[in-house]
């Protein structure tokens, strides 16, 4: 007990430290969200899970959290980190570039969230305060789960993951007034929620402006003076100063401390070390947020399931539903498609990881009851858990719908057919596909092409590219593009299987046209031959000698002496596919 004394919570960082270090790396191995593993494994070893059975087994008092207060203490630091690296990521450039999804798409979600959540909870008999608060807090999502989600799906940079992007950063923004309003509301109490809720943020509006500009004018010149040689120790020691020093301002103008080191980060973000501050904090984020969605899930009560499992059910799916329509509509005005906007709704309908920061500091003030706050908390963190399968569900929907909308819109209309007539054929308009249009292009010789990839289609074929979506295996398609008039047929396509059934088909129908064949090997070449291609070049052969030549003449070998070695080796090769039984001649 007296080592307890000298070095409190020594018990729970060591126990902390040893589970993250085990779960970083199993999570990361077994493709888990991190985000969820440290959610699920907070609460099975916090005070509400295997905690409970400590004073019965006194060997999990060693394993698990069985005391709120060393939980309270973990939570405190993972809040102020996770708000500092938020604050790191809204620079005021970033959001003026993306200004119109983020104040528009971004504030319109907020406001009809929070109206419609609000409305709901009102309505299912909560008073104004707790229906406000709860409107408020849920209509924000978890920013670490989408973006960690859509890193993983490599979304980050298209339309849909710009957008959804964009309603993060409001939301994030969105924290401060959120704050400042449970601040007001606790200390102006019920009575005139208004009028005291809106002194109560004139005046810490007014408390975050000194701060900010007080702190830029020391922050700045702080790290210039003393980070000019990029020490790393000194480096970490002013990041540490600048998050809990400005965090301990904000709690003596009467802020909390989380909005404080917001505040840190957000004035870092404008500074020429941002990215430096970013390399250095990088390799201990995944410590930082694990140790808060540890925390937060500590505080989870999965008990409340057995409890009242048609009370959270409802809520988990009404939450769920009633965001993902927002999105949806707001995602569609902004001109993506159903399929994208329907995706980015499934992907921003579960509640956030602020809303355990408001929910504690709304139920410490007593504007919350505990039990409503431990329910509210516990469907937020399910509406987590099922995150990743609804974003699955999304990306499902939004491929499909992109693919029809695509597939319509690249079919081969009645007007192209005559113009078709004569042309080289291409099947398979990939990389391959694309570099011999090109080439032909170049030379004027005329072509149609063909591939499966609708999406790629529809974007070739808005340019003027004459690609059109089908499979050039089918002989009514090519009956259609009058292929037995065609110079040449030339099939680019990258899997075996695919190309030899085209093969076959189009010599059954069209017995004397020119093929010409991309194959993987020369064992896939002597297939195509057999099957009746007229030219196949193997991928690998030319690869091979292409580089033999290189290597030949860094020799001191004569350039012609290399070309007659790589012609005769070429033909060698020919004359073997050639020489093969039944091959094509």
């Amino acid at each position: 007990m007296q080592e307890q004394h000298a070095f409190p919570f020594l018990r729970e960082i060591l126990l902390f430290l040893t589970l993250a270090g085990i779960l970083i790396p199993t999570l990361q191995r077994l493709r888990i969200n991190q985000v969820l593993g440290f959610l699920a494994v907070g609460t099975l070893v916090g005070p509400f899970g295997l905690g409970l059975l400590a004073p019965q087994v006194p060997l999990l008092g060693y394993l698990t959290f069985p005391s709120g207060e060393g939980v309270s203490m973990l939570a405190e630091l993972g809040v102020l980190f996770l708000m500092f690296m938020i604050g790191l990521e809204l620079s005021a450039a970033r959001l003026w570039a993306m200004r119109r999804w983020v104040f528009g798409a971004g504030a319109a979600q907020v406001v009809a969230s929070a109206l419609l959540i609000g409305g709901a909870a009102w309505l299912l008999g909560q008073d104004t305060v707790a229906s406000m608060i709860l409107g408020l807090v849920l209509s924000l999502s978890s920013t670490a789960v989408v973006m960690q989600l859509m890193g993983e799906q490599q979304a980050t940079g298209t339309r849909l993951g710009q957008a959804a992007f964009a309603v993060l950063m409001l939301q994030d923004l969105a924290v401060v007034p959120i704050l400042i309003l449970i601040g007001a509301l606790g200390t102006g109490g019920t009575d005139g929620v208004l009028m005291a809720a809106l002194g109560a943020m004139l005046k810490a509006g007014v408390a975050i402006a000194l701060i900010y500009l007080a702190g830029g004018r020391v922050i700045h010149p702080l790290f210039r003076a003393f980070a000019r040689h990029r020490q790393p120790d000194v480096f970490m020691a002013l990041i540490l100063l600048s998050t809990f020093g400005i965090a301990s301002l904000s709690a003596m103008f009467g802020l909390s401390m989380a909005l404080g080191a917001l505040i840190a980060g957000l004035l870092l973000a404008e500074t020429e070390f941002k990215h430096e501050v970013e390399l250095m904090v990088e390799p201990f984020k995944g410590l930082l947020m694990g140790l808060f969605f540890m925390s937060v899930g500590m505080n989870m009560d999965a008990r409340q399931i057995v409890q009242a499992p048609l009370w959270l059910a409802g809520a988990v799916v009404g939450l769920v539903a009633l965001k993902a329509v927002v999105v949806t509509l707001l995602f569609r005005i902004g001109r993506l498609s159903w399929g994208r906007a329907i995706e980015g709704g499934l992907l921003l309908g579960q509640g956030g990881e602020f809303a355990f920061i408001v929910i504690g500091y709304a139920v410490t003030s007593k504007l919350l009851d505990p039990g409503l706050g431990a329910r509210v908390m516990l469907a937020v963190g399910l509406s987590l858990f099922i995150t990743p399968l609804l974003a699955r569900i999304g990306r499902s929907i939004g491929e499909r719908w992109e693919s029809k909308e695509h597939e319509e819109a690249a079919q081969l209309d009645d007007s192209a057919l005559e113009g078709a007539r004569g042309r080289i054929i291409i099947a398979g308009f990939g990389r391959v596909g694309q570099q011999l249009a090109k080439l032909l292009a170049d030379q004027g010789i005329e072509y149609v092409a063909f591939e499966n990839n609708a999406k790629l289609v529809s974007k070739l074929h808005a340019q003027g590219i004459p690609v059109y979506f089908g499979n050039a295996a089918r002989s009514e398609l090519l009956k259609r593009v009058h292929a037995d008039e065609a110079p040449a047929i030339v099939l680019t396509m990258d899997h075996p299987a695919s190309a030899l059934q085209a093969v076959r088909g189009i010599r059954r129908e069209f017995p004397h046209v020119r093929l010409f064949v991309r194959s993987r090997d020369e064992k896939h070449a002597r297939a195509l031959r057999l099957a009746g291609a007229s030219v196949v070049v193997p991928e690998t052969l030319e690869a091979s000698l292409q580089l033999s030549a290189f290597v030949l003449e860094s020799v001191g070998l004569e350039e012609r002496l290399v070309d007659r070695i790589i012609n005769q080796e070429r033909a060698a090769h020919e004359a073997a596919l050639v020489a093969e039984p039944g091959a094509a001649k």
